[in-house]
């Protein structure tokens, strides 16, 4: 009679989140910002059709990256917990913070599940409040945890290298055109400390606008809105480049008599 092949629990939650990891790093990076007026939100995703970003209700929206299918179930099941309960008791009632705890709970089920793989993605759950120190933004790992951030958070592809650039420049108060030139600018480097050129053609861009008149916040960004925005972006860069080197006087060197 042959011996079982034994693999230790610590063992294989350790290959599970591997596992998990490897294939949340393949998808291309997301990037959430606070700015003066809410959240903004940056995808690299050239598609149209297969959203990375999402309004779940009035006041809260989804990010995801990974595999499509499992993060769309997730969202499609946010979307119906977040009616359910803003019928049954009221709107106010549905916050980001409840929403991550149900997605916390499903996808820790999943990951200490052996009957199945874990689930393959990372959300970002956020939720605009009506000032700047009201904003909650939530990330969740494969493994169901819940990782309270503030300012900027990354997910995906080279997600710790990104979220270093972000913590380096981000500040409060940024205007949109700020917050979205940030983002693209981290959204471009590569793992080798190189830069490329993201067109918006290859962006998708949604905002949680705090000062939008009706209940419901979310907005997506597009077409020559999104492009008006790059350009008046790299135009004051641009500007505030050219001011900078004018300010500057070389030194002189007088000839000696």
């Amino acid at each position: 009679m042959t011996t079982p092949f034994y693999v230790s629990p610590q063992q294989a939650m350790a290959d599970r989140a591997e596992y998990a990891r490897k294939g949340i790093a393949r998808g291309r990076s997301v990037v959430v910002l606070q700015y003066a007026d809410g959240i903004v939100f940056v995808a690299e995703n050239p598609s149209r059709a297969l959203h990375k970003v999402s309004e779940i209700y009035d006041r809260i929206a989804f990010a995801a990256v990974g595999k499509y299918n499992e993060f769309e179930n997730l969202r499609i099941g946010g979307v119906r917990y977040a009616d359910l309960r803003g019928y049954t008791y009221d709107r106010e009632d549905v916050t980001a913070r409840g929403l991550a705890n149900v997605y916390a709970q499903t996808l820790g089920t999943i990951f200490s599940s052996a009957a199945e793989k874990p689930y393959e993605v990372e959300l970002i759950v956020a939720e605009v409040g009506e000032g700047p120190e009201d904003d909650q933004i939530y990330r969740l790992p494969h493994d169901g945890s819940i990782v309270d951030e503030h300012g900027s958070v990354a997910v995906g592809g080279n997600a710790d290298q990104i979220s270093s650039y972000l913590d380096q420049r981000h500040r409060d108060g940024m205007t949109l055109a700020e917050a979205l030139k940030l983002a693209v600018d981290s959204l471009s480097r590569d793992n080798n400390g190189g830069e490329r050129s993201l067109t918006a053609e290859q962006l998708e861009v949604a905002v949680l606008d705090r000062n939008r008149p009706q209940k419901r916040k979310f907005k997506r960004v597009l077409g020559g809105q999104l492009s008006r925005l790059l350009e008046s972006a790299e135009s004051a860069a641009g500007s505030e480049d050219s001011s900078d080197s004018e300010g500057t006087e070389e030194p002189t060197s007088e000839s000696e008599d």
